[in-house]
């Protein structure tokens, strides 16, 4: 029976019905506790009493919360309400593409960017051993972040037999055929061994895409007929019509993935989604090109003709043709065809691509270099690559340098390094130091020689001029913010942009872009987003989910018009200080780095002289990984960009999803006894979280998850546990640009206490209590560079500096006698540990080794129990995370409208 309008089931008004099939129905609601649009999909009464349905909507729920990827639906919530069992999933606007083929097949160009976000999609699900199984148009909907995939119910569906009674059911043109019987799919889109009832493995799926390819080709499907037979009899034996013969502009290419994908032996067609979903990217790329190249053609033949009628005409319309002509010169500028490159590092050493201090690359404003940021065994530096030299060079002058940003001339370089803003020129020489600046959030430099710049994670913006000088407010914090970051200058030199929010959540219709006047008079939001924006050739360029769009903008007025269009759908965004890596130039040019969606981080462990000593954990979005007291578990952070917390059987390589709500979580450590994982609830994340909290739960999953430290006004962070579990320490935010290191007793009364205090500018993080409890590692800024501490624990008397030349992340051996850290020039340092009464000595800090490559966002490496090896997130073997180039980004864009 139909829910009634209006009904609720647990906290969700239904509002309206979307649709039903065999599966369930499905309907739009309202999250009363959130405010907003849910889908939910319900499994009937009548239904919910089949133990095979029941099972099929099961499979649902695990199928899609183990997903976190843009391209496949979310899901919110499982629930049961008067013995009626329900999804809650994402609320999708927009049409599905079974009712855009109503109106005919589809232009090459939207045809490629659908099947790449589906491609990706997939290759996502299978990478996590999931075959859909009934991948149809009607599953596909296009929302204005891209294609979404949805509908996993069949997922995993065990192998079964065809119904014979269903062999002559009719079936119309516009309705495709589903079989309610034993077999399970939609027969248009099925593979011919699902036909047959034999096992279906992902390359089932590839078939069915290219039944859609096909169809979203040439306006018709690939196999279709009058009944289930003449239809099943089409997939077993024939071939579809040629692709040639009904789309003859379609890339020749297409029709080749197309007949790959459905070829009638598995074996034959493409063996993996990424597989095809990089052929789908080079036909894209070389269709773009092939279109910017006619653009470029076409016009040289008007022009010359219309050059003739000028001459023609003669003196009488020379303003005519000189205004012509000027036209002429902007039209072939904009015309170029995309150009698509890649920038290697240089040789041993490794990009600082993400983190507190990264340094990812900067395309200068005339478009002729890139500045990065990378280290190795000389040490963490900026390099300069003029984009027509085969060499970067390594700037002398900038060691420890972060964020670099550009002079307006492209000749000088700003920096933050030892608590400082910095200039220096770009061939070389002598750096300047402008201001201070302990931990800083960014910087732009505008044409007037002014810089203006975020001095620390929680700050409002300052400006200095780039001579130096007396530093003045542009921004102060607000009620609504704890940070305001990124800025970016405007080409008056008078107005700028940049990312306004707040660490614990906030408001998440207050956190996004803003623009203002240098003088701070004027100052609106733009548009919501979770990081900073840039602006160029008349666009504002600004993060939407993974995508980084664009869209026109009035820099004068700071107002945005028309609509927003996806530039690069996979840009890799640095959650952890909310920034999209990219940059764009003053004349068409952007670097960036794809998203580790794309790229992926394996888990590779490492023995004390850096050899890698057993296999890795597959690719995924890891983050923070925390290894359980018994060596035996991963507790780690997964998803882009919802993280949540899952853990891993270290043995037998299988996940379980601990959380499952709509708040980024990430910062995960286990207590002493193995039990419970704890971790930072909201921090970072910009979707439900209204303030950053400390939540623990389970490690078996068997009871919800609970608040451990909480507040309305104040953000909580990295939790860590004595081994008795009567104390847990962690981060409290103290004011606005400040913390402390406070710890609660988890038996009677749970006050909390200072530790560490955090004085002034001071940054203080990464606590990390001994395995006897009696000791308390952390970082500190004290000295203008960050460094490794120990005090007392719980009464925090006394201090002993552990690293000597700048270091983070403190983590202990179980038996407290060595204590390790990252250090600044990116090797894990051990230090033993002597201790006599209430004596802490620290011995000489010992390099053990650095990671050839490493993940710089979260945390950096985690040890074994008993030292001897270490875990480490590093990226995927075959992505060496080179700089992406894009030269002509504007054609780029024009294309896909």
């Amino acid at each position: 029976m139909p829910i009634a309008i209006g009904s609720r089931l647990g906290p969700y008004e239904i509002l309206s019905a979307i649709g039903a099939g065999g599966m369930g129905e499905v309907y739009k609601a309202r999250d009363t506790r959130l405010d907003r649009a849910v889908a939910i999909k319900v499994l009937p009464d009548a239904l919910s009493q089949n133990p095979e349905l029941r099972a099929r909507f099961e499979r649902e729920a695990r199928a899609l919360s183990s997903f976190q990827h843009p391209h496949i639906c979310t899901l919110y919530d499982v629930g049961e309400h008067e013995s009626t069992s329900y999804l809650v999933m994402e609320y999708l606007e927009g049409e599905t593409l079974a009712q855009r083929l109503e109106r005919g097949p589809l232009p090459t160009d939207q045809l490629l960017r659908i099947a790449i976000d589906v491609a990706d999609a997939l290759d996502k699900a299978h990478r996590q051993g999931v075959v859909h199984r009934d991948l149809k148009p009607g599953n596909i909907v296009l929302a204005k972040a891209g294609a979404k995939l949805l509908d996993f119910g069949l997922a995993k569906e065990s192998r079964s037999a065809l119904a014979s009674n269903a062999m002559t059911a009719m079936v119309t043109r516009s309705q495709p055929l589903t079989a309610h019987g034993t077999i399970v799919g939609t027969f248009q889109y099925m593979a011919p061994e699902q036909i047959e009832g034999a096992e279906a493995d992902a390359r089932a799926d590839i078939f069915a895409f290219g039944a859609i390819l096909y169809e979203m080709a040439a306006g018709k499907r690939a196999f279709d007929g009058k009944t289930q037979a003449s239809v099943i009899a089409s997939i077993l034996a024939s071939e579809p019509k040629p692709l040639t013969d009904l789309a003859p502009t379609a890339p020749a290419a297409l029709d080749h993935v197309i007949r790959t994908c459905l070829a009638k032996d598995p074996d034959e067609r493409f063996q993996s989604a990424h597989d095809l979903l990089i052929q789908l990217r080079f036909i894209a790329n070389e269709s773009a090109s092939s279109a910017s190249a006619r653009a470029v053609a076409a016009p040289k033949k008007k022009w010359w003709r219309d050059a003739a009628v000028a001459w023609a005409v003669a003196a009488l319309l020379l303003v005519v043709a000189l205004a012509a002509g000027a036209g002429w010169l902007k039209f072939r500028a904009q015309s170029q065809p995309v150009v698509r490159a890649v920038i290697l590092p240089p040789d041993k050493v490794t990009l600082d691509i993400t983190g507190d201090f990264a340094g990812p690359a900067m395309i200068s404003p005339d478009g002729s270099m890139v500045a990065f940021v990378a280290h190795g065994d000389s040490g963490k530096a900026i390099y300069v690559r003029p984009l027509n030299a085969l060499q970067a060079r390594k700037l002398d002058g900038t060691d420890g340098a972060a964020w670099p940003f550009w002079s307006p001339d492209s000749r000088q370089l700003a920096f933050f390094a030892d608590a400082k803003l910095k200039r220096i020129p770009a061939a070389g020489g002598p750096a300047m130091v402008l201001a201070d600046a302990t931990n800083a959030r960014g910087g732009t430099w505008g044409k007037d020689n002014v810089i203006v710049f975020a001095p620390e994670f929680r700050s409002g913006l300052l400006r200095v001029n780039a001579g130096g000088g007396a530093v003045s407010t542009v921004r102060e914090l607000d009620q609504d913010h704890t940070t305001l970051r990124w800025p970016w200058f405007l080409p008056d030199g008078k107005h700028l942009v940049y990312l306004a929010t707040s660490h614990g959540g906030g408001d998440a219709q207050k956190n996004g872009v803003y623009w203002t006047s240098l003088d701070g008079k004027e100052g609106h939001m733009v548009t919501p987003s979770d990081a900073g924006a840039m602006f160029a050739n008349g666009k504002l360029l600004f993060h939407s989910q993974n995508a980084l769009m664009a869209q026109s903008f009035d820099p004068g007025s700071g107002k945005l018009s028309g609509d927003p269009v996806t530039l690069i759908d996979a840009v890799q965004f640095d959650a952890g200080v909310w920034r999209v890596v990219a940059s764009v130039s003053d004349n068409g040019v952007m670097a960036y780095h794809l998203g580790a969606a794309v790229l992926g981080v394996e888990l590779a462990w490492f023995d004390r002289s850096g050899k890698e000593v057993a296999g890795r954990l597959a690719r995924d979005t890891y983050r923070d990984p925390a290894v359980s007291p018994d060596g035996k578990r991963l507790a780690i952070s997964l998803g882009d960009p919802l993280r949540q917390i899952w853990t891993i059987d270290l043995a037998r390589g299988t996940k379980s999803r601990l959380t499952f709500d709509s708040v980024v979580h990430i910062d995960p450590v286990w207590t002493a006894d193995g039990k419970y994982v704890a971790y930072t609830n909201g921090l970072g994340g910009a979707a439900g979280g209204s303030q950053s909290s400390i939540h623990w739960k389970r490690a078996d999953g068997s009871a919800p998850d609970e608040p451990l430290v909480e507040s309305k006004d104040v953000a909580y962070a990295q939790p860590t546990f004595t081994p008795d579990g009567k104390y847990v320490a962690f981060i409290r935010a103290t004011g606005p640009t400040g913390n402390s290191i406070y710890a609660m007793p988890l038996e009677g009364e749970r006050k909390p206490f200072q530790v560490v205090a955090g004085a002034g500018q001071n940054i203080v993080t990464g606590p990390a209590i001994s395995p006897d409890g009696n000791w308390l590692a952390y970082d500190s800024s004290e000295t203008g560079t960050t460094q490794v501490y120990v005090t007392s624990f719980p009464g925090g008397t006394g201090k002993w500096q552990i690293s000597v030349n700048g270091g983070s992340q403190a983590a202990w051996r179980r038996d407290s006698k060595e204590i390790y850290f990252f250090s600044n020039d990116g090797s894990i340092y051990a230090v033993p540990v002597s201790i006599v009464g209430t004596q802490f000595n620290p011995g000489q800090p010992q390099a053990l080794f650095r990671p050839a490559s490493i993940v710089t966002s979260g945390r950096t490496y985690w040890p074994a129990p008993d030292g001897q090896k270490f875990l480490v997130p590093t990226p995927a073997a075959e992505n060496a995370a080179p700089i992406q180039l894009l030269l002509n980004w504007t054609a780029e864009l024009e294309s896909k409208k």
